[in-house]
């Protein structure tokens, strides 16, 4: 576990939007955002020393659990954008990070996240076996209005949208479905203006159980479209809420 010379309980990271990352109205896509924070907060682990590599001596691994993001706007194309990450609260096997991301100087996105610890060999949560004391947490210091919360899955109206079949493009580095891949699914059953239209204000997301390769899924909705959830054999994995 090697811990940067460059080092510091907050980091930031300066993006450029490049145009592979855009939708067709120019800006960054819901999906690739979730990419930008997240890759902010894996360069921060590594600097930290809590990186794959690292935890990978002890088979473990972070997890995305929940996650909330509040949008003003959405950098475009060419834009450069500065993510700014902290962890609020570390321990035993949950850590709970912030994450905001700036344009000119002006916060456009904050986000709040959940992260387990997974073990890739026994495929279960247990204790980060990695010390952790030189990164300062921040338990006052928020980047949403509004905490993650366990979405409510009873909604009316539900129901199932579309199938899918999980395949070799949709998994990751832990050999299974990447969290962005569950968003995706879900956005891309509705409505393009709603998307190009830029009238998502924010995006919460449970993920419950993991999803493999060559497993068959069911994406459901309600009819507003704004409450989602993916089922494997009659069980929720995802819930997606959604509020324009």
């Amino acid at each position: 576990m090697a811990i940067s010379d460059n080092f510091s309980s907050v980091y930031s990271h300066e993006w450029e939007i490049n145009f592979t990352q855009c939708a067709p109205n120019g800006l960054l896509k819901y999906v690739d955002l979730c990419n930008v924070l997240q890759l902010t907060a894996a360069e921060h682990s590594i600097l930290g020393g809590l990186s794959f590599n690292d935890m990978q001596i002890h088979h473990q691994a972070w997890v995305l659990s929940r996650i909330r993001i509040e949008i003003e706007a959405l950098p475009k194309w060419m834009d450069k954008v500065t993510v700014k990450t902290w962890i609020e609260s570390l321990e035993g096997n949950k850590s709970i990070r912030n994450i905001e991301m700036y344009l000119e100087g002006k916060k456009i996105v904050g986000a709040t996240t959940y992260w387990a610890v997974f073990n890739t060999q026994l495929r279960k949560s247990e204790s980060l076996a990695l010390p952790h004391e030189h990164f300062e947490k921040y338990p006052d210091w928020k980047a949403t209005t509004i905490s993650f919360s366990r979405i409510n899955m009873l909604h009316e109206g539900v129901q199932k949208i579309k199938d899918h079949k999980v395949v070799l493009s949709d998994l990751d580095i832990v050999n299974h479905a990447n969290n962005t891949k569950y968003l995706e699914w879900c956005l891309d059953t509705i409505s393009p203006k709603c998307i190009l239209n830029q009238s998502i204000r924010s995006l919460e997301m449970n993920f419950l159980k993991e999803l493999n390769w060559n497993d068959t899924i069911e994406i459901l909705s309600n009819t507003e479209r704004n409450f989602f959830t993916i089922t494997k054999q009659d069980k929720v994995c995802f819930a997606l809420l959604l509020n324009n």
